[in-house]
This record gives C-alpha cells, structure tokens and sequence, in this order.
C-alpha cells in the first residue's frame, strides 16, 4: 500500500506508524561480536539509521523498539524551513534507488529540543546540523544548532555535503570548512557534556578536495568522518525519474561511496560511518572491510522495511564469525585494498 502511494506521504505515514508503535520489537540486535565502540560511543551492532529517516524526532520510541545500533535526527535548522516544492522524493524501484530534493525541510531546533527532552536513553541517537538556506551566517546557524540540541544528544554530524541546498558545498572548501569547524568545535567546548562531533562529506569529491577534507577535519579535532551523502551522478541509471534533480542515493551509490570511503581510511585515523547504498549483510561487511567501523541506512529502508536492519545484523554477525573476526574492529579496513 505504502509504494503506491506518493512517496513522501508513504515516508510520513510509515514515520507515524513507528511512532504509534507498528514497527519491529525486540530493541537492538547485539552479540559480542557486534558490540562496536565508536569515537567513544558503545554500540549494540554498527548498524544504523541514517540522518533524513526521522528529521524531526517523531518516532524516537519506535527506533529504540528497532533492531538498529543507532540512530541519527534531521537535518535540523535553527528556524523551521519547509524546503524546495513538491515533489521533491522520487523512486527508482528500477535502479533500487531514490532521488531527493528536500532541502533541509525540518520543524526547527526548538520543536525538535521539546522532542529530544523525552528521549528513550536506551537509543544511541545522533543529530544532524544544518543550516537555514537564507542564513546570512551558516557557519553560525551549525553552532547554534549544536549548543541548543547538543545536551540532548550522543553525537552531532556536520552537514556540509547536501546537494539541495544552494552553495551548502561549497563549505567542503579547506578554508570555509576549518572556520566552519573552528565555530563548532568552540560551541562543542562550550556544552555541559561534550559529545563526538562528526563531518558528513560529499561522494562526489576529487582526491585532492578529499585530501583537504580529511587533514582539515583531522586537525580540527573531530571524532570522526560520514562517507558519504546522497550524489548528483546519474550514471547508468534506467528509472524514467532518473532526469529529476537532487541526490540520488541507494543501490548505484554503493561503488562510488565505497571508493571514497575506502580513499579516506589512507588519509585519516579517525574512524568513518559508512553510508549508501547497504541494503545486505555482505554490503555492510563490505563497508566494514573497506574502512567503516560502523554503517547507516536509508533507502534500503523504503524498499525493505527497518526489518531489514536486523537481517543485516544478523546477517553481519554470521559473516564476522564464518571470517575469523572475534568483532567488528578486526574486520575495519581489511579489504579497503580492492577499492583503491
């Protein structure tokens, strides 16, 4: 019923299904295999829910409820921003993948604090910052954004690598970013509990702008990279809404932000989240072995239901057993070689 729906209504009636309590049981998937410290984060399994799933923390308890490691919230903006017209959410069932231009819709930080101020503990939950598109300060609105939710939160993503929000990525540029940095690390400093603050970056860099990214982000003192955002290649795509304009994410992402994934685990210690286009166990292995130390999900999700993370989970835990891997550290960066 729900894909033959429009597919942001299908997305805000599933949302609220989970938030009433239709969705899996059971709470996180674990093992000792699974169990994955993550820049200072102790996760049941390294198998997440990707920021844009739940952009205003409407179905918190539902996602404790799921079989996932974590979770992270937004895009969230300091004022609330509806985002570019409708429709703005494709599917590509053809290509097993989705195109969107949202543009950083979201109710608000405040709306989302309320939310977050009655959060189940039990979910490792992370917060994606974003800026408002008319901002005239946007490295301000992240800061600002991570000083109120910041309390609230585990850990918070920088995202600079949205392709639907104009000139957002131009703040991947060395200097823009180290300022754009400077300004949360400092609001970071400044939280009664400081948390992990993370950098989402594009998949559709050059090696060089990924050299400068992760030397930037290294000597700002992060605690760890997101690889990688949605992309505007529509290479080898067969869907009839392949023309339409946003990020694409899902199946075709898997190589390109793999490759990428597996570039920056040579240039930086810090440790990476793999994303886009996991839909399996052995595409998370694979992630894993090409330099994550933790993966998300997201489109998957809309063909596959949160049901799926478990099967990966499971999945995953047999794989890690069946290689000789007593936990998922050891799998980290083991095959990052066939991606170079």
């Amino acid at each position: 019923m729900l894909r033959r729906m429009d597919p942001e209504a299908a997305h805000g009636l599933a949302l609220r299904a989970l938030g009433l309590g239709m969705g899996p049981t059971g709470g996180p998937v674990t093992s000792p295999r699974l169990r994955t410290s993550l820049a200072g984060l102790e996760l049941p399994n390294p198998i997440g829910v990707a920021a844009g799933f739940d952009k205003n923390a409407v179905a918190l308890d539902g996602l404790a409820r799921c079989p996932l490691g974590f979770a992270e919230i937004g895009a969230v903006t300091p004022r609330p921003q509806e985002g570019n017209p409708r429709p703005r959410l494709f599917r590509l069932p053809e290509d097993r993948a989705v195109i969107n231009r949202f543009g950083f819709n979201n109710e608000g930080m405040e709306a989302v604090a309320a939310r977050l101020a009655r959060r189940p503990t039990s979910l490792v939950l992370g917060v994606n910052l974003g800026a408002n598109k008319d901002s005239e300060d946007r490295a301000g609105d992240f800061a600002r954004v991570l000083a109120r939710l910041g309390p609230l939160a585990d850990f918070a993503t920088v995202n600079v690598s949205s392709p639907n929000t104009e000139r957002l990525r131009d703040l991947q540029g060395r200097a823009a970013l180290s300022a754009l940095l400077a300004r949360v690390m400092e609001a970071r400093g400044a939280l009664p509990r400081p948390i992990p603050i993370l950098l989402k970056i594009a998949p559709d860099l050059s090696e060089a702008e990924l050299a400068d990214i992760a030397e930037v982000a290294t000597e700002a003192g992060l605690d760890g990279i997101v690889a990688t955002n949605t992309t505007l290649s529509r290479e080898g795509l067969r869907s009839p809404h392949a023309g339409e304009k946003g990020g694409l994410s899902g199946a075709p992402l898997f190589e390109r932000s793999t490759r990428v994934l597996a570039k920056l685990s040579t240039l930086t210690p810090l440790p990476l989240i793999g994303v886009g286009g996991v839909s399996s166990s052995e595409e998370a292995f694979e992630k894993i072995r090409a330099g994550a130390s933790a993966v998300q999900l997201y489109t998957a999700l809309a063909y596959g239901g949160l049901s799926l993370a478990g099967d990966i989970a499971r999945g995953l835990d047999s794989l890690l057993e069946r290689n000789g891997y007593a936990n998922v550290a050891q799998a980290v960066g083991t095959g990052r070689g066939r991606w170079l």
